[in-house]
């Protein structure tokens, strides 16, 4: 564990400690949809500052005659942070063994954390120098219906986009939260469950659900095509404290960029 999160300084136990990781590991799981999806590099640490692109850019005005200068390109990591405060009460219950310790703050922070790593991974972040996969890919958006029960023919032609390009699958499919719950409610003809049918035109591959989507995305899985490079992982840290509560947060570094941009298909909802 990075020494910089002062987790050391924290009034809170290691038993306690263990507690809040395992809750902000299975609330995170569920929703950091974007790396079920795209090749994740091992963590790097905290000290990783930069993506290698194997580019350089020419530099004018060397420093002496009769030289040629170059500098190499990188893609800086960025940090998320999600702030959230504990009672101490609570986590003073935890120690005594209490199974009802409340702990909405940090899956609140969690599921924040994740959903700002997903928008900017499918849907990008200028500041950042992200380019999303949404944006970036170069197939024309096909434009969802209002009618869950078309999906099927939104994806299989998401799907055949990708064919015509010599994308190959199989292929998974970013969801956002409601059309996930559509899809997931919806019976074709005969009674046959959509999100079934979904999985086959995927050729096996996922329907993720996806805070942070706006419309959904249908991804090649053949893998290098989408990379998403981890600095420090999401971890737990701490801020200060007073008597009544203990200010912790959730934190990552992290670079995305596209390196094949035919490789997805973005679906774009009717309000967007």
């Amino acid at each position: 564990m990075s020494g910089h999160l002062l987790r050391h300084k924290a009034p809170i136990t290691d038993d306690v400690w263990n507690l809040l990781d395992e809750e902000a590991r299975s609330r995170l799981t569920p929703a950091l949809a974007a790396r079920k999806l795209v090749d994740v590099s091992p963590p790097q640490g905290w000290e990783h500052s930069a993506t290698n692109l194997g580019r350089v850019e020419p530099l004018a005005n060397p420093p002496a005659d009769g030289i040629e200068a170059r500098r190499r390109r990188v893609l800086p990591l960025v940090e998320l942070r999600a702030p959230f405060a504990l009672s101490r009460a609570e986590l003073e219950d935890a120690e005594r063994g209490a199974e009802d310790v409340d702990l909405d703050p940090l899956a609140d922070a969690a599921l924040r954390v994740a959903l700002a790593e997903n928008a900017a991974v499918f849907h990008g972040w200028q500041e950042a120098g992200i380019k999303g996969i949404a944006e970036a890919c170069t197939h024309e958006g096909i434009r969802l219906s209002d009618d869950f029960g078309a999906y099927a023919r939104h994806v299989a032609e998401a799907v055949e986009t990708l064919l015509r390009a010599g994308i190959g699958g199989p292929y998974g499919l970013a969801l956002g939260p409601d059309g996930y719950t559509g899809v997931s409610q919806t019976s074709e003809y005969g009674g046959y469950p959509l999100f079934d049918h979904l999985k086959k035109i995927l050729a096996g591959g996922p329907i993720v659900w996806s805070p942070g989507v706006n419309g959904a995305v249908v991804i090649s899985l053949r893998g290098g095509d989408f990379l998403f490079e981890v600095g420090q992982d999401l971890s737990i840290g701490y801020q200060d404290h007073d008597d009544d509560e203990v200010n912790l947060y959730i934190e990552e570094s992290f670079s995305f960029r596209v390196a094949e941009p035919e490789a997805a298909c973005a679906l774009v909802s009717g309000s967007a």
